[in-house]
């Protein structure tokens, strides 16, 4: 994924270098490029910012267990 990335910056900078005027240079560059792909890095990286939580939630919980493991026993009369 990095390497489309890549190298759709690299084609986006030479889209952006041939504009016009400095200001249509950088639009072009912020709305085909940073923007879009910001956005699409973003959504594709959910699942693995879900699973690092899951795995720090889970590494706590561990050491929870661990540091007062009567706490979790069933209630004692």
């Amino acid at each position: 994924m990095v390497i489309v990335a890549s190298a759709w910056i690299y084609v986006v900078l030479m889209m952006s270098i041939v504009e016009t005027s400095i200001v249509a240079g950088i639009m072009t560059f912020l709305f085909y490029c940073a923007l879009p792909l910001g956005l699409i890095l973003y959504v594709m990286n959910t699942p693995s910012r879900r699973r690092h939580m899951a795995e720090k939630e889970s590494a706590r919980l561990t050491q929870n267990e661990i540091k007062n493991p009567d706490d979790l026993s069933p209630d004692k009369e």
